[in-house]
């Protein structure tokens, strides 16, 4: 992507702190207008970025060739900027809890190399009031310096979404933040830059970060409506697919599906909103409802699988399940808080031998993150059972014929999470079908 020239003050140097799924695309954005880089503190991936490597698979070599952002691992090199974006995980932790410690450690980061006159904007996805409360102090702590005098802060909520190639940085409206209207002002000028969906100025920080996480919340209860309904459908013997096809006839019909509900975001962010609910003395029921039901979506499926194997007349200890697919969402590489992993863990509860295929998820990450070997589709042994788990386009090549081929002896199981098969045809081969 070649930076494109234009007539503007190239004053402003900016920095980017962590350059995964949302820093990168931000540092190649902004190295169209402004002078970029691009920190992080893995030397391993600034090494990947040097040699125009994107382990990410948002962009190609051509593309981070074509960029001029200086990439470093060396924290002294954010000195040179005077505008800081800060887009480091948020993950939750083992007992479902904000887990802030990359944030802090950016903040430490920043706050012992910022110059006056900086503005540091924070992307990472926080509860309200996490901006302010935790970050600021740290940097004043590391810096010394007094935020609204010597440095400001401002909230801009990262809404880039992975492996969407039509919803990107310059076609997403941006909501921007800050401490006081002036750096509000400089804010939504510099992000003008790169995004003609135009900018929404927030009326405080803590209304941006409230504004990102209940975008997400919203989409985790309706998806955990679909996924209770499906529960429900299933048990009376409903398909649905149909009973979803049926009532999207009406206009305002809101089109959820179910699903699997992993990921950085959906599936953690709700997690952050009722953190804060519960600090402040009010127990949340319909978000937490929502969160075990999707939670429990893993679990659920493998049941589902096992149910069929018996009906197969299988031997469920020591039958061998295909799971097509381990990461979060379809077309994207990304396996961070997979639920295929849980669908992984109840098989193996019950004896199950599992195989699992993902052509785009990175083997050494899925080796680290899951002790996981991953396996080419052409090279899975024979099975009794295939987990369509993941409905990733490279999938598509696989026809009714190359399915039958891949089972043992005696009748197949074919689980379709995303109801992308269609059922009549795969029973036509003689395969027990059941579909979330």
């Amino acid at each position: 992507m070649p930076r494109k020239q234009c007539n503007e003050s190239r004053e402003t140097t900016i920095a980017i702190v962590g350059l995964g799924y949302i820093g990168l695309p931000l540092a190649v954005a902004f190295d169209r207008k402004e002078k970029t880089i691009g920190f992080d503190v893995s030397n391993e991936r600034i090494s990947e970025l040097q040699n125009n490597y994107d382990a990410t698979y948002e962009f190609t070599a051509e593309e981070i060739s074509a960029s001029s952002i200086d990439f470093t691992d060396d924290p002294e090199r954010l000195k040179e900027a005077n505008f800081i974006i800060v887009a480091v995980p948020t993950p939750i932790d083992a007992n479902k809890k904000p887990d802030l410690e990359m944030l802090k450690n950016a903040s430490k980061i920043v706050g012992r190399n910022i110059r006056k006159g900086t503005i540091v904007v924070y992307e990472s996805t926080v509860y309200p009031g996490a901006t302010e409360e935790v970050c600021t102090p740290i940097i004043e702590s590391e810096s010394g310096l007094e935020s609204g005098i010597d440095f400001t802060i401002g909230y801009s909520p990262e809404r880039i979404n992975p492996g969407d190639k039509k919803h990107t940085i310059d076609k997403i409206v941006k909501v921007v933040s800050a401490q006081d209207e002036e750096t509000l002002e400089t804010i939504a000028n510099t992000y003008e830059k790169i995004v003609d969906a135009g900018i929404h100025r927030a009326s405080s920080i803590k209304v941006a970060e409230a504004a990102k996480v209940i975008e997400n919340t919203q989409r985790d209860l309706n998806i955990a409506l679909m996924n209770e309904l499906s529960i429900i459908f299933n048990i009376l013997g409903l398909s649905m697919r149909e009973v979803l096809e049926a009532a999207g006839t009406k206009w305002n019909f809101l089109k959820f599906e179910p699903g699997l509900v992993g990921g950085h975001c959906i599936g953690i962010d709700s997690y952050y909103l009722t953190f804060k609910a519960e600090a402040v003395g009010y127990h949340p029921e319909i978000i937490l409802a929502g969160r075990r039901i999707n939670d429990g979506m893993g679990k659920y499926v493998a049941e589902m699988t096992i149910k069929n194997l018996i009906k197969a007349r299988k031997a469920v200890q020591g039958s061998r399940v295909l799971i097509l697919g381990l990461a979060f969402k379809e077309n994207v590489s990304d396996i961070r808080n997979s639920k295929v992993v849980d669908i992984l863990a109840e098989f193996h509860e019950y004896g199950i031998e599992t195989l699992v295929c993902d052509p785009l998820a990175d083997r050494d990450t899925v080796r680290h993150e899951y002790d996981l070997e991953l396996v080419d589709l052409d090279d899975a042994e024979k099975v009794d059972a295939i987990v369509w788990a993941v409905a990733h386009e490279a999938f598509d090549k696989i026809d009714l014929q190359y399915l039958s081929d891949l089972y043992r002896e005696g009748q197949g199981v074919v689980i379709d999470v995303k109801s992308v098969l269609e059922q009549e045809k795969i029973e036509e081969q003689g395969l027990l079908y059941w579909s979330l």
